[in-house]
This record gives C-alpha cells, structure tokens and sequence, in this order.
C-alpha cells in the first residue's frame, strides 16, 4: 500500500506535540485554510509516493525515541494508508493533527493515538500562546488520560 508525502522531518521538533518528536507531513487538503503555513501539502498529486512498509523503515531508522506527529495537509485523506501506518507503528508515541472535529475521525484510527489535534485552522482567531494549536478554535488532546 503506497502513501503520498511531503516531507519528513528528520530533525526533531518541539512545537508539534509533547516531547521531542519527528513530523510526518501527509500530502493532500481538502481545507485549505486562509493563513494556512503549510500550502504545499494541498495537492494530493504533489509530494513523493511511499511504499508504507518502506516509509515505517525509514521513521525507525529516523526517529529513534518513537515519538511521531503526522500532520499534513490533511492525513484523513489517506485514511486507509495512514491507518495501514498506524497498524505498523502501534507501540510508537503518535500524535495526528486534523482539520475535522473529533467526533468526524474514525475510531479505528484514534485506537492507535495518543495525542490527536482536532480542528481547522482561522487565521482570525490563530495564537502563539497556547502550545501545539495554531488558532483557539482548535484543540489539543490527550486521548490516554
């Protein structure tokens, strides 16, 4: 099964989940949020194409703590590859950020979650003050507490 991608941040990130985590940017939106940052995840045409098992390889050898945010675009939109990703990396420490509400993102999905960030973003209500969201419409939760 084959996932689009637009990048993976090797380096380590602190501002996309707890902890120092590597980010997964899925390719494809169907949001397109004004003020969004990351526009050249929109099309779901651009971006690499990935072999999963592949793409799981090159996170382990990676992303050595295991700790992982997928974002996009819109990860959602590749619901069947990102859930197929999920299954392959179960045991790791994963946070998903989402444009939809957590009432809309499937259950067999949030099974393997610990942290999900749920809701578009507005750039007329966007924040710097509050960690891991981009606007105060959204948020930030811990799905293991």
């Amino acid at each position: 099964m084959n996932i689009f991608v637009n990048s993976v941040n090797i380096r380590t990130s602190l501002v996309d989940g707890p902890g120092i985590r590597g980010v997964l940017f899925l390719q494809g939106c169907n949001f397109r949020c004004e003020g969004c940052h990351n526009t050249k995840t929109w099309d779901i045409n651009a971006g690499e194409e990935y072999d999963v098992l592949k793409l799981v390889s090159i996170l382990g050898k990676s992303i050595p703590n295991k700790k992982i945010t997928i974002s996009g675009g819109e990860p959602l939109l590749q619901k069947e590859a990102l859930l197929y990703l999920l299954k392959n990396i179960k045991d790791w420490d994963i946070c998903l950020y989402t444009g939809y509400s957590l009432n809309k993102v499937p259950k067999d999905i949030l099974c393997y979650l610990k942290y999900i960030k749920v809701g578009k973003f507005n750039k007329d209500l966007k924040t710097t003050t509050i960690p891991f969201i981009g606007s105060i419409n959204q948020y930030f939760i811990n799905l293991r507490n």
